[in-house]
Parts: structure tokens; C-alpha cells; sequence
């Protein structure tokens, strides 16, 4: 398929968006070393770090107690979850007033597609920013190209070529015919698709930058990655035809827990499973939605995370079907002599049901006897003992 080349497309970042609206609570915290997320003695994490922490190494995603092993001057602020959502909607209400395409893709990211308008890329990219600061006091970062996946990396670089210690407040323009070339001398990882794995097989091979992977034969490549290796070919030379998509239907639905202390106590763990199940059941029936991808995710006490899905013959939102599937995958994977830090579960492969979901389907005969159905076939493949009913003692 040809690359289209015409196309005008924004990526836009709010530049550690938690942090600017914490400063905007608290202005004492502008210029400081600070995080927005949980303490270290509950297990926190760094949701976001002002750019001054992040001169001394802190990230997001990395757990609170090393953030201040790093930065023993950090200063840890809790969430304000609503006003996050409340600015974020003023934002992408400036979006939609400049394009109707318009796909927000995370609270602080969104696509745009502004082919259609007479203003250049670079005019309209330079008014969002000015507008957002001005408006909402909020610094941001636009990546312009042809597609979605130069546009975003060009963000990210931009954003990375920015003073250190300062909002970025970055515009990084890859003009048509330049995709390539712009990919070309940035590593390997900073393409999509390439993750940790991926990069240590690749880097085996001799292949260190994105120009690397853009110069492979695309059999040999999806010979040795499958249809990601021919994928990541077509990414390297640049070539994404995705259009924008106005409306973003979600991809899964999860629900996961840090606990306090690491468990071991079996009880405690799947009762947790069967609130997280029944919250999951609650959101899917909420939205008019079922899934039929159950997904489990355990992390240990020493980090070592794992995730394992299974897949119901019929998409369901019955809280008992997903505690089924559930426990069935912590049987399998789970030896009650390892600790666990975190446990989460989720659905994916939504879709909307044919009809309307009623807060009754728990007693829904049809349900019950899929629901038995599927347990039958997941105990002919993980034994007998792999689910049991609430209430029943543990062995």
C-alpha cells in the first residue's frame, strides 16, 4: 500500500500533565522536585514527576521509595483525580473546536487530523499550544507529520530535546518525504512495537537504530518476529496509512491491586480476585458491553511480573464466568509459597451485546448453563480441582 503523503497529522502530549495541574493547586511546587502518586510505605508508584525531579533520575512507573533514594529532597503530592479529568476535558474541547477528527488516546494525548484546513501544520500546532497555555495553563508538546506514528515520535523527540529541568513546550515538524530519514538515526527501541525483547533480539542481529530495521528484507523479518517483524519494516521506513478515529471504543477493562504487604494467604487472594470480577462485571453491564478475553496479571515480591489470558467459546459480563476463568489461571500459575505484591484482572475483545444487558443476567438460565459449560471444558483441560465454588474451604 502507498504511504499517503499529504495528510496533516498532530500528535499532542501535555507535558507531565499531573504535574502542571498540581502546580496550578499549589504554585509552591513550581520549580521543585516533586511526584504525584502514592507513598513509599504503602507501595507507591510515580504517576508523574516535575521536570526538576526528573534531572535526577526520577520516571513514572518507577516505585516511590527509589524515586527518593535518588532524589532524597522529593516532595510526594496525592492525586486530584477530578480536576485531572476536568482540564482534560477542556482540552480536548479546544481540539474538537479547531478539528471534529480528533482521537484522544490517554488523559493527556490526543490525534489530530487537520488535513482539511487551509492553515499549515505548523500555524495550527503553534495555536493549540498558545491557546492551551494561555487558556488553561497547561504546557504541551506537538509532534506534526504525515501519520500517527512519525507524528508521536516526533513529539517524543522534541520533548527530549528540550532543556533539561524545564517544560518542554516542544513543536518537532517531520515534513512529507522526510519520515523516513527522521526514523533513521533514532534507536531501535523508540519504534513502536519494539519492546525490551524485541530490542535484545534485534540487537543480536546487529540492529541498533530504526534506519537498521528499515533496511531489512521483510520476509526474513517476519520470518524470524511473524507478522511483527514485516510490521516493524513497513514502521521503520515510516509507512502508516491508521487514520484518526474520532471515537476510541475501549480496548479492555481491568481492574488490578499493590497490596500493602505481599500475600501469600490464599484466601485473601481470591477473594480480591472475586471484587475485582465483580467490579469488571459491574463496569461491562454499566457500558452495554461483554468481553471474552479474561486476563490475569500477577507481579512478585521481587518485581517479576507475569500476565496469562484464556479466551471463552461466547463474550460474557457475568462476574462469575470471569472468577471462573480467573482461578483457573491462578491455579495455574501460582504456587501459594510465593509472595504476591500485585494482582489484577481484566477483559478484553469487548463488543456490544445484541441486546441490552439487564442487572438480572446473574440469574439469566442461558448464562448459567454457559457459565457451567465453560467451567467443564477448562476443568478437561486443567483437571478437576482448577475451580470451585464460593464458599467451598480451601485445600
Amino acid at each position: 500500500m502507498e504511504q499517503v503523503d499529504t495528510r496533516k497529522i498532530l500528535h499532542l502530549d501535555l507535558d507531565a500533565f499531573f504535574c502542571a495541574v498540581e502546580e496550578q493547586l499549589n504554585p509552591d511546587l513550581r520549580g521543585k522536585p516533586f511526584a504525584v502518586g502514592g507513598k513509599p510505605e504503602q507501595r507507591g508508584v510515580v504517576a508523574s514527576c516535575s521536570y526538576p525531579a526528573r534531572k535526577f533520575g526520577v520516571r513514572s512507573a518507577m516505585p516511590m521509595y527509589k524515586a527518593l533514594r535518588l532524589c532524597p529532597g522529593l516532595l510526594i503530592v496525592s492525586h486530584h483525580s477530578s480536576e485531572y479529568r476536568r482540564l482534560s476535558r477542556k482540552v480536548m474541547d479546544i481540539l474538537r473546536e479547531v478539528t471534529p477528527l480528533v482521537e484522544q488516546i490517554s488523559i493527556d494525548e490526543a490525534f489530530l487530523d487537520v488535513t482539511a484546513l487551509d492553515k499549515s501544520a505548523l500555524q495550527i500546532a503553534q495555536q493549540l499550544q498558545t491557546r492551551i497555555c494561555s487558556e488553561l495553563e497547561l504546557p504541551c508538546s506537538l509532534g506534526v507529520a504525515t501519520n500517527k506514528l512519525v507524528a508521536k515520535v516526533a513529539s517524543e523527540v522534541g520533548k527530549a530535546e528540550a532543556v533539561e529541568g524545564q517544560y518542554p513546550n516542544a513543536i518537532q515538524i517531520v515534513p512529507p518525504g522526510d519520515e523516513a530519514a527522521f526514523l533513521a538515526k533514532l534507536p531501535a527501541e523508540a519504534l513502536w512495537g519494539v519492546g525490551p525483547k524485541t530490542a535484545a533480539r534485534l540487537e543480536e542481529m546487529g540492529i541498533h537504530y530504526i534506519g537498521d530495521i528499515a533496511r531489512q528484507d521483510a520476509d526474513e523479518m517476519e520470518r524470524r518476529f511473524g507478522q511483527t517483524g514485516r510490521d516493524l519494516v513497513l514502521r521503520a521506513r515510516g509507512i502508516d496509512n491508521r487514520e484518526v478515529i474520532p471515537i476510541r471504543e475501549a480496548k479492555s477493562i481491568s481492574q488490578e491491586i499493590t497490596f500493602a504487604k505481599d500475600v501469600s494467604d490464599a484466601r485473601k487472594i481470591k477473594d480480591t480476585l472475586r471484587q475485582q470480577s465483580e467490579s469488571i462485571s459491574r463496569h461491562l453491564k454499566k457500558s452495554n458491553l461483554t468481553g471474552s478475553t479474561i486476563k490475569l496479571k500477577l507481579r512478585w515480591h521481587d518485581f517479576e511480573t507475569i500476565t496469562r489470558q484464556a479466551t471463552l467459546p461466547q463474550p460474557t459480563a457475568n462476574s462469575a464466568e470471569i472468577l471462573a476463568v480467573a482461578e483457573v489461571l491462578l491455579a495455574q500459575n501460582w504456587d501459594a509459597r510465593t509472595p504476591v505484591r500485585l494482582i489484577g484482572v481484566g477483559v478484553s475483545n469487548l463488543q456490544t451485546p445484541t441486546r441490552q444487558l439487564s442487572l438480572w443476567d446473574t440469574q439469566d438460565y442461558a448464562k448459567q448453563n454457559r457459565l457451567e459449560q465453560a467451567v467443564k471444558e477448562l476443568q478437561a483441560r486443567f483437571g478437576d480441582s482448577a475451580i470451585h465454588r464460593g464458599g467451598e474451604s480451601d485445600q
